[in-house]
């Protein structure tokens, strides 16, 4: 019999290349971590890089005298003629004022371009708020051409040849002029969290999507947590183990690796082509998301269900509590936690989910703010997609905040899913 291979030498080798494997083993990890955290991080660095001058939005101060001629006001009480008034016209009168010097058609065109088309807008509901601004001379604060915000940001190179830029050298000379004398400043951007979707990049906002988010969301709440909560303890509790439930099990755990987009699918030809609902409205985009969403809560329920110890049932029924009011009084209360924590998950995915919704037409333009789960609206995900696909660069600076603002809720959610998973989690 060979011993040579049980000797203290053969057996310090032996070792010695175990430590060594375990050794590189270890260092591969922390090489896989930190080349996972370098892609994070430059993924963070590049969104926030790109996104956070969005958050400031370029304004010119403009001193307009609402000179009813101009507007072709005959009664400054009339509301109907303040509403239909000519408010362009008045703002390249006041701009033809500020820079007289200016001649041709094409240069005042350029001119009238430096100022966002959203300023007669702006004046217009000055005039309707405040009709006495009639035949007075006020200085008012109105958005920049979005070309001109990229420009003042830095964003565009003012030195670079006219022809590699989409403002022109008598642009950039009269904004410079502006700067100088005090009337082009950044400012908070206020419209990018309060208006809805635009044509214009300096005129779009998030609040729209992030309404139709809230109603998306809430009837995804509304409908998929009773739904999975009373499916996994029918399932968990009272079903009997017998081949349909096994199915069953079978399905729910096969629905959760589904793609999102069939679930699109189903929706379009279920609720929209069948049940005749209305397109491009939370409500139906609640119901695909609650579709999605509910084997996530189902399978985290039960989970929740089982960590519940047996003794808590028998204690319960020993006591002579019926086998309903063991679950509803005893268990559930117990088991809540884990359940809410799985619903939070399940809703932080919904949140982010944009294939199904642009099945059933939530990829449609919309600039009015919904009122209401059956009014047609869009949701964040599929809001930064569309400014996405936009060539302005203007509208990258925002898809890249409206991604910012998305990551923000869903690291809320999900932070507030351990949170309550470590305040109530219970070690039996």
């Amino acid at each position: 019999m060979n011993t040579s291979v049980h000797t203290s030498d053969a057996m310090a080798r032996r070792l010695a290349r175990r430590r060594a494997a375990e050794r590189r083993f270890r260092a591969y990890g922390i090489i896989a971590i930190t080349l996972a955290f370098a892609t994070l991080a430059a993924l963070f660095v590049g969104i926030v890089g790109n996104g956070y001058t969005a958050f400031q939005q370029t304004y010119i101060e403009l001193d307009v005298t609402f000179d009813p001629e101009v507007l072709g006001i005959a009664d400054a009480r009339d509301a109907t003629a303040l509403s239909a008034a000519n408010y362009p016209g008045l703002v390249k009168k006041t701009m033809r004022d500020m820079f007289p010097d200016v001649k041709g058609r094409k240069a005042r065109r350029a001119l009238y371009g430096i100022v966002s088309s959203g300023a007669s807008f702006m004046l217009r509901e000055r005039v309707l708020a405040d009709p006495g601004l009639i035949g007075q001379t006020r200085r008012i604060r109105v958005p920049a051409d979005d070309d001109v915000d990229m420009l003042v940001k830095g964003h565009i190179d003012r030195h670079a040849p006219e022809s590699e830029r989409r403002v022109e050298d008598d642009q950039i000379a009269w904004v410079a002029s502006l700067e100088e004398t005090g009337r082009i400043e950044k400012r908070f951007n206020t419209t990018f969290f309060t208006a809805g979707d635009s044509r214009e990049p300096e005129l779009a906002g998030i609040r729209g999507a992030a309404v139709g988010s809230f109603y998306t969301l809430l009837v995804t709440l509304v409908l998929s947590f009773p739904i999975g909560v009373a499916a996994a303890v029918y399932l968990e509790e009272f079903a009997p183990t017998n081949r349909m439930t096994d199915l069953i099990e079978v399905n729910i755990n096969n629905l959760a690796a589904v793609p999102s987009i069939i679930f699109g699918l189903l929706g379009l030809a279920v609720f929209i082509n069948f049940f005749g609902l209305p397109r491009s409205a939370p409500l139906v985009g609640g119901l695909v998301l609650t579709l999605m969403t509910l084997p996530t809560i189902i399978i985290a329920s039960r989970a929740a269900l089982k960590s519940v110890p047996p003794s808590i049932r028998e204690a319960a029924l020993g006591m002579g509590a019926s086998k309903m009011q063991t679950i509803a009084h005893h268990v559930l209360p117990l088991a809540m936690p884990g359940m809410l924590t799985g619903t939070i998950i399940g809703m932080a995915q919904a949140l982010g989910e944009t294939a199904p919704l642009l099945m059933i037409g939530m990829v449609a333009f919309i600039v009015d703010v919904p009122g209401g789960p059956l009014d047609p609206s869009t949701v964040l995900p599929v809001q930064i997609f569309l400014w996405a696909d936009s060539p302005e660069r203007a509208f990258v600076e925002r898809t890249s905040a409206a991604i910012m603002v998305l990551l923000a809720f869903l690291i809320t959610m999900n932070a507030l899913a351990v949170m309550l998973r470590r305040r109530f989690e219970r070690r039996w």
